[in-house]
């Protein structure tokens, strides 16, 4: 894996060939201003990717009648009383 080093301006304009190479060939890319590091654009870890997909914790799952639709309109008696 190596390693290159891109000032922003560069970086913005090479952004789409930073990226290729991050994605095919893991290569991490230091992106710097004024000589200074402020961001590191590198392959995303199988690890990451995978938490990402996880349901939040404390959500519970949600069950619907099989018959719902969410987008059909309520009648008058489904709307609470101060909205009718």
């Amino acid at each position: 894996m190596s390693h290159t080093n891109v000032s922003i301006e560069e970086a913005t304009a090479r952004f789409r060939e930073l990226l290729a190479a991050v994605e095919e060939k893991g290569e991490t890319i230091l992106i710097r201003r004024e000589g200074k590091p402020v961001a590191e654009l590198k392959p995303a870890s199988p690890r990451a990717i995978a938490d990402r997909l996880q349901t939040y914790p404390d959500l519970k799952p949600l069950w619907m009648a099989p018959d719902f639709d969410p987008t059909a309109p309520l009648s008058e008696d489904e709307w609470p009383e101060e909205y009718r």
